[in-house]
This record gives C-alpha cells, sequence and structure tokens, in this order.
C-alpha cells in the first residue's frame, strides 16, 4: 500500500619565511620581502595600453594577495588590509572590532598551501584578560577573487575570514561571559550534556544565551562568539564558547525533555548521513525529545524546513472533514489520473482505488483521493487550517530558536500540490510532531522546551479548533494507517492508543524522495524525517517507533 511514494505533474605556494615586527610574527615573501598586492593597470581604450586582467587568478596573484592582507592584518595595519579586500568599509569595521574584542597578542598568521581561490591559514596567538594569559590557535581560511571593474585581485571580504563560522554583525569577544554556564536537567533532573546528547549541543547553547541569567549561576571569563541580534527571536543563534579563562557557576535550568526519550533519538539518528526526530507530550505541548543527525551540524528537527509530503494529509483530512466534503466510509474515489490548473497529477505507477472510501485512500496515502478535493477549496483554505486549528504559522515561544512552519496561499496546480504537503508546503520534523499531537489531543498545544513563567513568554494559540466528529475520525483514520495502511509495518506490535501518517516528499534533482513519518501513542507523539531515502515507513519509521517504544 505504497501509492504515496511518487506524484507527477506531467504537462602551490611559494615558501615563507618569518620576521618579527612590532611584536606580531610575519611571514614574507622567500626573499625576505614585505609581500605586496599585484596591480592590475587600467585599461584606456584606444590608447595600446595593457587590458584589464579577465579570468580566474593566477597562483602568484592568490599567493600575493593573501600574504598581504594577512601581513598587514597581523601587523596590526588594519587600513592596508581592508583596502585589498572588496569591501574595505566592512572590512575596516571587522577588523577594528576584531583587534578590540578579542584580547589576541602576539598573533602569528601562517599562510599554508591555496586550494583553488581560498587560501588556509593557521592562527596562532596569546589571549590576554585581567590577569589571566592563555595560548589559543585556530584554522581559518580567506577567499580571493577579481575584481570585475579594475581586474585587481582581492580578498572577499566576509566576517569569517577572521574566524571560522562568523557572520555579518557577528564579534569575537573575551571578557566576563554574557550569561553563566548552565546545568540543564530533564523533567526528572537528569543532567543534560552535550556529551551524553550530542544533538543537544546547540539547543544548550541557546538555552543558556537566553536563560543563564534567570539561573543562580555566575558567569565566568571566555573567549566567545557573540552573536548579531535577529530581528525574528526564532531565529537568533547562540552564543558560542571558544574558551574557558575562568570557571563560572553552573546554574540550574529545568527543562521539559525527558532523557530516556532523548537518548532513544539521538540512537536512532546516529550513524545516518542527515535525519532528525522531535517528540512532544500531547496534553501539554513539551517537548520531550529533540535528535538530528549529523551532529553539531544544522538543527533539522526545529530549524529545518522541508516539504513534509504525505504526513500534511492529515491536515487536509481535517480540512475536507471540517467542510463536510468527505468522511472515513464516504465513497472518496483515487482516481489514475486528476487535471487541476492545467495540470495533470497522476499516482505513483498510475495506481488507483477507483470505488475506494476516504478511509481507504488516507491508509494507502492515494494522492488523488485528497488532490481532487482542490476543485471544492477556496485558495487559501488549507493555509487557515493549519494555522486555525493545528498553530502551523503561528509564531511559536518555544525557548529555543524554531521554525514554526509555512502553508502559503497558492493556486491552482501549486494548492493541489499543497494538500499532498508539496508545493509551498515547508516544516520540520518538531511541526510535523506537533500535528500528530493536536490529531491525537484533538486540541493544538504550542510546543515548547521550558516553562513560559521563566521569562512571561505568551504561547500562541490556535484560534478555533476541529469538530468533535472530525477529530473522532481523525484519529479513526490515523490508528487505520497504523495498523493496516502504509504505517503498520512501523507501528507492528505497539498497543494502546495509537495513530499514524507516512509521508515520503518528492524533491528536484534527488533520486529518492525525503522520508517521513508521524504518529503518536498515548500521551506521546513524535515525528522524523530521512532526507533522500525513501519510503516513510520504511525509513523514517524506525526513528519514530524506537521513540515511542522507549517510554
Amino acid at each position: 500500500m505504497r501509492r504515496e511514494v511518487k506524484y507527477g505533474l506531467i504537462g602551490g605556494s611559494a615558501a615563507l619565511v618569518a620576521g618579527v615586527v612590532g611584536g606580531f610574527t610575519l611571514f614574507g615573501g622567500s626573499d625576505g620581502s614585505s609581500p605586496q598586492a599585484v596591480r592590475a593597470a587600467d585599461a584606456k581604450p584606444g590608447d595600446g595600453g595593457p587590458s584589464v586582467p579577465t579570468g580566474p587568478l593566477t597562483a602568484k596573484e592568490i599567493d600575493t594577495t593573501a600574504q598581504t592582507f594577512l601581513t598587514a592584518w597581523q601587523s596590526g595595519d588594519i587600513q592596508k588590509a581592508a583596502s585589498v579586500t572588496d569591501d574595505p568599509d566592512a572590512a575596516r569595521t571587522g577588523l577594528t572590532s576584531f583587534a578590540q574584542q578579542a584580547k589576541f597578542t602576539k598573533v602569528a598568521l601562517k599562510p599554508g598551501t591555496p586550494a583553488g581561490d581560498k587560501v588556509p591559514y593557521t592562527a596562532t596567538t596569546e589571549i590576554a584578560y585581567k590577569s589571566v594569559k592563555a595560548p589559543f590557535s585556530y584554522g581559518g581560511a580567506v577567499t580571493l577573487k577579481r575584481d570585475r571593474t579594475t581586474g585587481k585581485p582581492q580578498v572577499a571580504w566576509q566576517p569569517s575570514a577572521l574566524y571560522p563560522g562568523l557572520a555579518k554583525g557577528d564579534e569575537l569577544r573575551t571578557g566576563e561571559a554574557e550569561a553563566p554556564p548552565i546545568k540543564a536537567v530533564d523533567r526528572n533532573g537528569t543532567e543534560l550534556t552535550a556529551k551524553d546528547y550530542p544533538s543537544l549541543s546547540g539547543v544548550l547553547d541557546s538555552l543558556r544565551t537566553k536563560y543563564g541569567n534567570k539561573t543562580d549561576g555566575k558567569p565566568g571569563a571566555e573567549l566567545y562568539i557573540h552573536r548579531a541580534k535577529s530581528a525574528d527571536s526564532n531565529q537568533q543563534q547562540p552564543d558560542k564558547t571558544l574558551k574557558v579563562l575562568s570557571k563560572g557557576t553552573p546554574g540550574t535550568l529545568h527543562t521539559t525533555l525527558d532523557a530516556k526519550l532523548q537518548a532513544a533519538a539521538e540512537n536512532a539518528v546516529k550513524g545516518k548521513k542527515t535525519a532528525a526526530a522531535a517528540a512532544v507530550k500531547p496534553s501539554t505541548g513539551e517537548i520531550l525529545a529533540l535528535a538530528y543527525a549529523p551532529a553539531g551540524g544544522f538543527n533539522l528537527a526545529t530549524q529545518g524546513s522541508l516539504a513534509p509530503g504525505s504526513t500534511m494529509k492529515i491536515v487536509t483530512s481535517a480540512l475536507l472533514m471540517d467542510k463536510g466534503l468527505t468522511a472515513p466510509d464516504q465513497k472518496n474515489p483515487c482516481p489514475k489520473f486528476v487535471t487541476v490548473g492545467g495540470w495533470k497529477f497522476q499516482n505513483l505507477n498510475k495506481s488507483e482505488i477507483p470505488d475506494g472510501t476516504f478511509a481507504q485512500s488516507f491508509a494507502a496515502s492515494c494522492n488523488n483521493a485528497f488532490i481532487g478535493h482542490a476543485k471544492d477549496l477556496a485558495d487559501d483554505d488549507l493555509t487557515k487550517e493549519a494555522r486555525d486549528v493545528f498553530g502551523i504559522g503561528l509564531n511559536w515561544a518555544t525557548g529555543i530558536p524554531t521554525f514554526d512552519g509555512a502553508v502559503p496561499v497558492q493556486h491552482d496546480a501549486q494548492m493541489a500540490a499543497s494538500l499532498i504537503g508539496q508545493g509551498g508546503v515547508r516544516m520540520n520534523p518538531l511541526n510535523v510532531a506537533s500535528i500528530a499531537a493536536t490529531a491525537q489531543s484533538g486540541s493544538f498545544r504550542q510546543p515548547y522546551i521550558v516553562a513560559a513563567s521563566l521569562d512571561n513568554r505568551t504561547f500562541a494559540k490556535a484560534a478555533g479548533s476541529m469538530k468533535p466528529d472530525t477529530a473522532a475520525n481523525l484519529k479513526a483514520l490515523m490508528k487505520l494507517t497504523a495498523t493496516s495502511g502504509t504505517g503498520a509495518e512501523a507501528m507492528q506490535g505497539i498497543s494502546g492508543d495509537i495513530g499514524a501518517k507516512t509521508g515520503s516528499a518528492e524533491v528536484d534533482n534527488q533520486d529518492k524522495p525525503n522520508a517521513w513519518f508521524a504518529a503518536y501513542r498515548n500521551d506521546l507523539a513524535a515525528a522524523a524525517v530521512v532526507p533522500a531515502s525513501g519510503h516513510g515507513g520504511t525509513n523514517a519509521g524506525p526513528l519514530v517507533r524506537a521513540i515511542l517504544t522507549a517510554e
């Protein structure tokens, strides 16, 4: 019963020698001279002069320009270093802030072997803050480019030229940390550390940045990346500690997480190239687990933005039943083809359920049973249902940075595709777990990871809810899917109040679809995605199963 899997729309550098100038180690050319930037002659049409250089930079241009920048930077000549970049003003600002805030002394910058237009370097320095001195080193890189107007080689300025991972507005600072360290604990008092739960590394950084000062901890002295403030608090990145100079006193921070479920989620995604999972408590909205792979990378579980595929049919089914357009036992054929807005949709392998009920089509996840209702809906109906009933697209105040889902108003074929979680619909496992939780409990409860009382934030509230019959019928549909539909394999042997929905989202230029799975068992709902892996039940289902059976 895998009719959901696919939907179709037919229609080498020179040796370097060290010298010492003003307390900084300089690396010049092999002849001991200070490197100079290669200058391109200004072209004057018709005067017989040389033309403006074009094309890729030469090895000599790359070496010389990189050395000029690094030498000027380490010697404190900010003006000269900025002058060989493509954005002197921004570079001057960044270099000045770096010199004032990082508290580095005895800096040595050693270029490495260029790789194309990128020149790596090793920075070795000493941090001097009050009475504390500590060695520090790191690897960075500068990227070179040719100015299109003058032909001159330049450093392509970006903050990360100074330190890997610096973004616009970020600063490298040494001083008293802006928040004390935290001892995060789960709902039962078990300590949560990045060592034991690698997926929580960024989450713990965010919690420290936002709530450290609300604990009884005391900050220490650190070298850290101070992140620029985001206009959207849900996109705010946390400060990142690079080196502790003097330890602070951790303050205890209570979270909603469950260490047992977190461990199960971590183990489920471990070893996968890319994957993410999330779990919430339907009766309260408490986040119980968040995990993603690779650990330490992008947090796909809370900040991902992917088409959710057929897991979106949970929302679509509620919409259709709320509007009286269908019911589980009502005839709702799933034809091979459906045309919407001039586009012809077909089921995988031209499969069909010609005389089936809506329940049969839901359990088999037959796409055209849903797309066929596009003609019965206004362009904004799905958007309203997702927002006003399931809370998708509202501004969630979870306590950590999250993407809260998007179901934009679309028209014709794109609106039809949205009904099966394609088109412009975008979500992550936390969003989809919340959808499953709403289906289980009958009402949207915004996910959160720390109590609202900690900072008096206001939780998002859905404007409405499903009709009682719709809520009951939706659970019946999801139970059928879990026991005899596309979710049966992953849910086999799981008892209690259960429900499931599979999803497989097609992505351009990707051989296999993104696999999704959403399910609940009693007062626990979970969702997972495994990109580019295939069918949702087979590939994402085991991740969710691992969480549901860990209690």
